[in-house]
């Protein structure tokens, strides 16, 4: 890559553990979104297009063929807001989000890729138009907006910023296996929501209430509503699982689910201070799961490093 450093910028933006609820309401898809702090990491470095008008190259992510296509539609979006005209970006995207299990890994490298286009070349990206270059590649998971969102992931409407969470952790829960994110989303599924959309129209009531009212077991309650009537296909045994785990746990408020992917939440109030106890008896509940890991539930968006 040749040209003149225009900036470089590193930007980070989490995963997540699935969703708090997921389905149909009103015949629109939706999902509501559970950030948790595990982040992926990119840094870009703008140089300059060619004296010969050639610009526009990325490198550095052929490896991530739709982190590659969201920072070349980044940069004609910041060409046509009259930034840097013409340039070139060298990408590194870093990030301990497995892929394949419902956790954001696709959306978390694309808006931290994207946001940090946009810093390196001084322009304000807000995070719906990060949205709107992510949802051009692929359904996003909404990590790039603030707080908990309820979107239409399908279509790129955001739908409502419902807040900021209440204190809540949760422990991951991977079953094991791969779910391609595009190849499961490409099948209708309107059915299936529409049999299921009475209680995911509670499930979202709930956590709407808990986010309003900083109320943990609200939120709980509605993801363990919408986990259990809209798991994807072999996760049902693991919900119904976690959720006799959840029943000799003071923390525990309930779980929640990837509707795309292979991990399960347990959901705990972040309060009582119980995340370690916790951690060690799903553990040793769940010796058969791939892994099993801790996290925080936070809000959503793009954090410019350092932060």
């Amino acid at each position: 890559m040749s040209g003149d450093v225009i900036g470089t910028a590193t930007a980070l933006a989490p995963g997540t553990c699935g969703e708090l609820v997921q389905g149909m309401t009103g015949g629109v898809d939706f999902l509501v979104t559970c950030p948790i702090n595990q982040f992926a990491r990119a840094t870009v470095t703008l140089r300059s297009g060619r004296t010969d008008g050639e610009g526009g190259m990325v490198t550095g992510v052929d490896h991530l063929p739709k982190t590659r296509r969201a920072v070349e539609l980044a940069l004609s979006e910041i060409a046509r807001m009259g930034g840097v005209g013409n340039p070139a970006a060298g990408v590194m995207v870093s990030s301990p989000l497995p892929v394949g299990k419902g956790m954001g890994s696709s959306s978390a490298d694309i808006a931290a890729a994207v946001g940090a286009v946009g810093i390196a070349a001084g322009v304000t990206l807000a995070p719906e138009r990060i949205a709107r270059i992510a949802l051009s590649v692929e359904p996003t998971d909404g990590v790039m907006l603030p707080g908990v969102v309820l979107m239409d992931h399908r279509r790129g409407r955001i739908l409502d910023y419902l807040g900021t969470p209440p204190p809540l952790e949760v422990i991951v829960i991977d079953r094991g296996g791969q779910v391609d994110t595009l190849e499961f989303n490409q099948i209708d599924r309107t059915r299936q929501w529409q049999e299921v959309e009475s209680r995911t129209e509670e499930a979202l009531d709930l956590v709407r209430a808990g986010i309003r009212h900083d109320d943990a077991e609200l939120v709980g309650r509605g993801a363990t509503i919408s986990a259990r009537a809209g798991h994807p296909p072999g996760a049902g045994p693991w919900v119904e699982r976690a959720l006799t785990c959840v029943a000799g746990m003071r923390a525990a408020v309930g779980v929640n689910v990837a509707h795309s992917g292979t991990v399960v939440g347990i959901l705990l109030d972040a309060r009582l201070r119980q995340g370690k106890p916790a951690l060690r008896q799903v553990k040793a509940a769940f010796s058969d799961a791939e892994s099993v890991r801790h996290f925080r539930v936070i809000g959503g968006g793009v954090r410019r490093e350092p932060f």
